[in-house]
């Protein structure tokens, strides 16, 4: 018999009711991504990694604010950098923060399409 994986992390379930120190890690981990700067920075880095400077022409921010909220996702281990010449070049390494915005911006579509329905039907 072949031996069963190791769930990932991702995979573990969690105890219900939640503990204070998971609410806490959960609501941290919702803090850093919940900036339109770092979700700009985030939606950029899905095609592709790239430098400080090109995040920065992609996202229309000075490159101190730029390296800044990187420094944010860095310390949350959603992105990485890496060293290629004299430049760090950035990368997300936690795939699970998409899933979460694709979540969310399903949710927003859907509130927009209800939206949407409802305008159209009082124009009528």
């Amino acid at each position: 018999m072949p031996a069963s994986p190791e769930k990932a992390p991702t995979d573990m379930a969690l105890q219900h009711p939640l503990s204070d120190e998971v609410v806490e890690l959960i609501a941290r981990r919702l803090r850093v991504i919940a900036d339109p700067t770092r979700i700009k920075l985030l939606d950029r880095l899905r095609a592709t990694e790239a430098t400080v400077q090109e995040l920065t022409d992609a996202v229309g921010s000075t490159q101190q604010n730029v390296s800044k909220h990187l420094g944010v996702l860095a310390d949350a281990g959603i992105v990485a950098r890496r060293r290629q010449g004299s430049f760090m070049r950035y990368r997300v390494v936690d795939e699970s923060v998409y899933r979460l915005c694709e979540e969310i911006c399903g949710s927003v579509a859907r509130q927009l399409d209800d939206l949407q329905a409802l305008l159209t039907a009082a124009n009528h």
